[in-house]
């Protein structure tokens, strides 16, 4: 696995469970991250992404934590500081119902508790090394959901590219 350099990254995580946003912040540090922001509040974390810049959000997916609502509000809402901005869902969620809706939402990478420091740093090299360019189609706008390259010839489905 590549090893990148993390100590200029801004991360938000809005994690429901204490421990799991105490475990994800000492990951982060160990990593070299100097700037993590944790909350278990949507709007907090809303505050703090409009407020300081970050580069990733780990983002919970669970009872009485709407994952996906926030996930629309940073991708579609018109106050959103950077919907571009890389958000992995880390949830307990692990059907393939729940990728999808995921998916579909516009998340950029899933990541299935329980995490480890090799699966969060993983989701990170994957950010860096398969960067996608971002869509708009009807109400979708997110991260291309095609992970192969299609024959752009081949007269298939394109769509807008945004970014």
């Amino acid at each position: 696995m590549q090893a990148y350099d993390l100590r200029g990254l801004g991360i938000l995580v809005l994690e429901k469970h204490l421990l799991i946003r105490k475990l994800l912040t000492d990951v982060f540090s160990e990593f070299g991250v100097p700037t993590v922001q944790s909350t278990p509040d949507p709007d907090v974390a809303w505050t703090m992404f409009c407020n300081f810049p970050v580069d990733i959000i780990l983002c919970d997916w669970t009872e009485g934590l709407d994952g996906m609502e926030f996930l629309t509000r940073v991708r579609q809402d018109p106050e959103s500081t950077n919907p571009f901005v890389p958000v992995v869902i880390c949830t307990a969620n692990t059907e393939l119902r729940h990728v999808c809706t995921a998916r579909d939402t516009g998340m950029t990478e899933y990541l299935a508790k329980p995490v480890s420091a090799l699966t969060i740093y993983g989701r990170i090299c994957a950010l860096v090394e398969n960067n996608r360019p971002f869509i708009r189609v009807s109400d979708f706008f997110g991260p291309d959901r095609r992970r192969h390259q299609m024959d752009r010839n081949s007269g298939g489905d394109r769509r807008r590219q945004l970014h």
